[in-house]
């Protein structure tokens, strides 16, 4: 074969790849033969750039970062669907179209997930991907096609044939729970605030201006409509529509249906409601369309902006009225204040609710909210119920409007608020609010993970003057635990046993639990690593801090200024007497194979995530980059690699994949 015939036939085996592993999960070749197939078609392109084509799998992703999203105005008008709510109000959606045709009730119906994501209009001319655009207000979106390319699902050229010549195919981007969850567990080890739920999430990482950031949030797509511009659509009904989107290689989402008549919608309705909470992503309702496509024809759009041949089946509300009674202020570890809503109890998806976060001060004037007022409630795909604001119309004049308290609610301390925050700030740090907060922190699972140590327990050892800080944990002994309420001998012995068992856990693990202000999960492993020992992170200088990649100023003088306060020295000087692990067994060594050397990651390496490459080159005594330059000493690529590898070729830096990597790190014999 030519260059220009390999590379075409590489493309065609990725792309059908892709579809397998994206579209059906089934996937049809293993990882490393995939990979080796991806570098292969990659190194052709980059020999012979004149026959590289813009919908290739290696240019799923590597655009500069855009400075704006340019608007997009939509070949066809995005429509939205009505809603209801009952089986009653369903029939009447059915009445009112077959007053218009009666064929209506002959015609048959089709049922479709509502996917609680973001929606999308995708356009293709001559079947190959051209432009992605978000919704928008219906007739002008944002562009934001190189985001919509690192969706591994959305095919860049259609499969089979039949395609209309111009056509706009309408989908739904989501998360999925668990990219979603491990999103959120990411921002969080960061020290970043969790995103609310998947659905603003999904158009936020749409949006983003640097498509690299949303590759690494692993959307998904699901498609359900298509908008023939120029040429014909070979299908008579929405189920073949569905058929035609699957032949063509786009998801489509499961659990369609077909039903021959309403009766038969409303007894699926029943078995989606049950269903729809296992999905592996978020779902709102299921959409019942007519499934004869003429139809749609006949009846129409609602004022501009609704189809009458599909409407949007709902579950039961999400969203619950209730009372708001009071509202309190938490004292959090870093001592952070914290509003929060005590509710008149209230029935809510199955589960009692009578608190909910409301966030800051700034936020609850932004939404008007004061105490004694109606409010609605939303709690799914939340991660903890929050107040959304109240119904104006219900106020009798009782209602007290809110502020924030100039002291500390627990202690009474005057408050700080840093100038660039609008958190309020107890500043004392031996605040019982905060050393409540700082010793549950420090015994959860994510941090030193003490079994039967919650927050009763610890209130009860605080109120007991048994504890004071999380040192006091290391010297209770089963004996002094019996004398309290509710611990027999079994219970004391236990949990005397796994505060013991802690003392094993490595530095970085204690360095997350003492609850360092700014330093998550991530960047106390960055910082073990790279300092090894809690005695050199100590007495590191701020500057030295700073130069941790992943690790900015502002985390750099906290984590300086936590060890300049000699109370906290105190306390980590009594944990070491008392036996805690003080050193971290993954620390960077200084003679290793990657000893002075700059080495960055790019694509995806087939078996390892970017924070187990890292922690071996930082073992072996590299240094990890995010960029590319004359001081690069190696790069690690793995697939869709895009423009640092593209930066190493240019400035002749060596570039190895991740079997050589692994090879480099092995031990010697």
């Amino acid at each position: 074969m030519s260059p220009a015939e390999r590379a075409a036939e590489l493309r065609r085996l990725i792309d059908r790849a892709n579809i397998a592993y994206y579209v059906h999960d089934a996937p049809e070749i293993p990882d490393a033969e995939y990979d080796r197939l991806f570098r292969e078609l990659r190194e052709i392109e980059a020999a012979h750039p004149e026959i590289a084509t813009p919908d290739s799998p290696t240019q799923r992703i590597g655009a500069e970062p855009a400075t704006a999203l340019r608007k997009h105005t939509h070949l066809r008008p995005m429509l939205s669907l009505a809603n209801a709510f009952s089986d009653v109000e369903l029939a009447a959606w059915e009445d009112r179209n077959a007053r218009l045709n009666a064929d209506v009730r002959h015609g048959g119906y089709t049922t479709e997930i509502k996917i609680d994501g973001a929606a999308v209009n995708l356009t293709y001319a001559g079947g190959r991907f051209v432009t992605g655009a978000t919704r928008g207000n219906g007739t002008v979106g944002e562009e934001v096609t190189a985001n919509l390319r690192t969706i591994p699902g959305l095919p860049l050229i259609l499969q089979g044939q039949g395609h209309p010549g111009l056509m706009e195919i309408r989908g739904e981007v989501y998360f999925s729970r668990k990219a979603f969850e491990r999103l959120n567990a990411d921002r969080e080890a960061a020290g970043d605030p969790p995103f609310a739920n998947p659905r603003n999430a999904a158009a936020g990482s749409l949006r983003q201006l640097d498509a690299r950031i949303t590759r690494s949030r692993r959307l998904g797509l699901f498609a359900f409509h298509v908008e023939v511009v120029e040429g014909t659509l070979k299908a008579a009904t929405q189920w073949e529509v569905l058929d035609q989107l699957e032949a063509w290689g786009l998801p489509v989402a499961p659990h369609r249906a077909r039903h021959p008549d309403l009766a038969a919608v409303q007894q699926a309705v029943a078995r989606y409601e049950t269903m729809i909470r296992t999905l592996p992503f978020e779902a709102d309702g299921v959409v019942v369309k007519i499934d004869t496509l003429p139809l749609h024809d006949d009846l129409g759009v609602v004022g501009g902006r609704e189809p009458r041949w599909a409407v949007a089946r709902k579950f039961a509300p999400e969203v619950a009225v209730t009372r708001l009674l009071e509202i309190r202020v938490n004292v959090g570890r870093t001592g952070a204040l914290t509003p929060w809503a005590v509710l008149e109890p209230v029935e809510l998806g199955g589960v009692t609710i009578s608190s909910a976060t409301l966030h800051n001060d700034e936020i609850i004037a932004q939404k008007d909210i004061r105490i004694g007022d109606w409010v609605e409630i939303v709690r799914a795909g939340e991660v903890i119920p929050q107040v959304m604001g109240p119904l104006r119309e219900r106020r009798d004049g009782s209602e007290v409007e809110f502020a924030m308290p100039e002291e500390c609610p627990v202690c009474g301390t005057p408050v700080d608020r840093p100038a660039d925050e609008v958190v309020r700030y107890c500043p004392n740090v031996s605040c019982p609010g905060r050393i409540l907060e700082g010793i549950v922190h420090f015994a959860s699972r994510e941090a030193m993970d003490i079994r039967g140590l919650g927050y009763e327990r610890v209130r009860q050892l605080l109120d007991a003057k048994l504890i004071r800080d999380v040192a006091d944990l290391y010297e209770l002994d089963a004996e002094r635990l019996i004398a309290l309420e509710r611990f027999a001998e079994q219970s004391a012995a236990q949990l005397v046993k796994s505060i013991a068992d802690s003392k094993a856990r490595p530095l970085s693990t204690l360095l997350f639990g003492l609850g360092i202000h700014h330093v998550g999960k991530t960047v106390a492993v960055l910082l073990a690593r790279r300092f090894g020992t809690m005695a050199a992170l100590r007495d590191a200088s701020e500057e030295a801090i700073n130069e941790v990649p992943g690790v900015g100023p502002v985390i750099a003088a906290a984590v300086h200024h936590f060890f300049r306060t000699a109370r906290n020295r105190h306390l980590v000087e009594r944990l070491e007497r008392l036996g805690l692990g003080m050193t971290e067994p993954d620390a960077t060594v200084t003679d290793g194979p990657f000893t002075g050397m700059t080495v960055v990651l790019t694509g995806t390496l087939p078996t390892l995530s970017r924070t187990e490459a890292t922690a071996l080159v930082e073992r072996a005594g590299g240094h990890v980059s995010g960029s590319v330059s004359k001081k690069t000493s190696l790069v690690v690529a793995g697939s869709d690699a895009g423009s640092k590898l593209e930066k190493a070729t240019a400035l002749g830096v060596p570039v190895i994949d991740e079997a050589e990597l692994l090879r480099r790190v092995a031990p010697r014999p």
